[in-house]
């Protein structure tokens, strides 16, 4: 009884036996890797100058208010914003959410974080010493960001006499009452919320019951924020930190630096991605950075762990010969698993909203550099040490 062996043959994109030449052209590449850093690095100080800020952060890092209105009619745009100016909430960007689900639904940006300014605050406490005499206020205490004013005096003073005076200040609240024992004579006023606010002011341009709903506010203090940009810069430099460990480890002197140059590569030009075309930047952008950084490691790994394996098998060839046929080796893997994500990521892109397309474009940008530096980035950088370092380790001297 005879049993026949069978092969399985895998998919490939690129057929085995090629020999394309990236050894030859690594020098070219590196120096237009090089000319592209340099650019994303430069749109950082000119967005800081032209722009305000170096990237278009959204409010988990610069802080304020994000709110959804829903109209009861479609809105333009513009009509929209001045509504928002003219009910005191400045640099308002106003997006609409092209979503069948929420149809008239625009999305608000600004920086106020509370229904009182830190300006209006200021106004208010000038408006009760001028009403009330210059020695009678004892504290003025608000937090920006608070939703509520607490007011100390010398002498007993009617609430009604302080509902007057926040009345002519334009401040709108809920409630005024003591607060504390009666002889600290101090009052808590309790204001109405941010998306009270929003809808007079909206309603005040565009008419009374332009504004059917809001069904979502979202706020973010300006000192929270800068704690939360600072913990995503820590934490793309700690991931950074202990990928060099694990390269370490895993390769010696020569294999780790390319990798680290390469994961460093990939994280700037995702970043200047954004810079150039000014897409906000938020903690869901860090994510998809962090992801980009983890994804480059691993194809830029595969790909030297082939050059490794073939300096112990091809030892009669030149270091850049060898680094060259193991490209080639890869080249399949590599492209069908960088096409696969990017184009999952390219439907997201296309078809999500929010955050989700945010993250979706920071992955396009991410997979086609992360692909791109493990060839020409990474192993130009490895061929160049070998060539410095190690010249009698790993194959005959290289010629590129």
């Amino acid at each position: 009884m005879s049993s026949k062996v069978t092969h399985t043959e895998f998919f490939e994109l690129i057929k085995p036996n090629h020999n394309f030449e990236f050894a030859g052209r690594m020098n070219l590449l590196l120096a237009i890797s090089l000319i592209l850093v340099s650019v994303s690095l430069a749109m950082l100080p000119i967005n800081h100058y032209w722009r305000g800020n170096a990237l278009n952060y959204s409010i988990d890092f610069r802080g304020g208010s994000e709110v959804q209105v829903a109209f009861a009619k479609p809105e333009d745009s513009g009509k929209v914003r001045d509504a928002m100016v003219a009910g005191g909430f400045y640099g308002a960007d106003v997006v609409s959410m092209k979503d069948a689900l929420h149809p008239n639904t625009y999305l608000l940006r600004f920086g106020a974080v509370s229904p009182v300014s830190e300006q209006k605050a200021l106004e208010l406490e000038q408006k009760v010493k001028q009403k009330l005499g210059e020695g009678v206020l004892r504290k003025f205490d608000f937090s920006d960001g608070g939703d509520k004013i607490f007011l100390r005096f010398h002498k007993p003073v009617e609430a009604d006499v302080i509902t007057g005076i926040l009345k002519e200040a334009g401040v709108q609240n809920n409630s005024v009452q003591r607060y504390g024992r009666p002889e600290d004579n101090t009052y808590e006023i309790i204001l109405v919320g941010l998306d009270v606010e929003v809808k007079h002011a909206l309603e005040a341009k565009l008419g009374v019951g332009s504004v059917e709903n809001i069904p979502a506010v979202e706020s973010v203090g300006a000192k929270a924020g800068a704690e939360l940009r600072d913990d995503g810069i820590k934490s793309l430099l700690f991931a950074i930190v202990c990928i060099m460990v694990y390269i370490a480890v895993r390769f010696d002197f020569r294999y780790g630096p390319g990798t680290v140059v390469a994961l460093l590569h990939d994280a700037i030009l995702t970043m200047g991605a954004f810079a150039i075309t000014y897409k906000e930047f938020s903690l869901t952008t860090i994510a998809a950075i962090l992801t980009v950084i983890g994804y480059s490691m691993n194809d830029t790994i595969v790909v030297f762990d082939r050059i490794r394996e073939n300096v112990s098998r091809l030892r009669d060839k030149k270091f850049d010969r060898i680094v060259n046929t193991s490209i080639n080796e890869t080249l399949s893997r590599t492209i069908l698993t960088s096409a696969t994500v990017f184009f999952v990521t390219l439907a997201m892109n296309v078809w999500g909203t929010g955050v989700i397309r945010d993250f979706a474009f920071a992955m396009n940008i991410g997979v086609v550099v992360g692909t791109y530096s493990s060839i020409f980035v990474a192993a130009p950088i490895l061929i160049w040490l070998n060539e410095r370092f190690f010249k009698s380790v790993g194959g005959k001297k290289a010629t590129a």
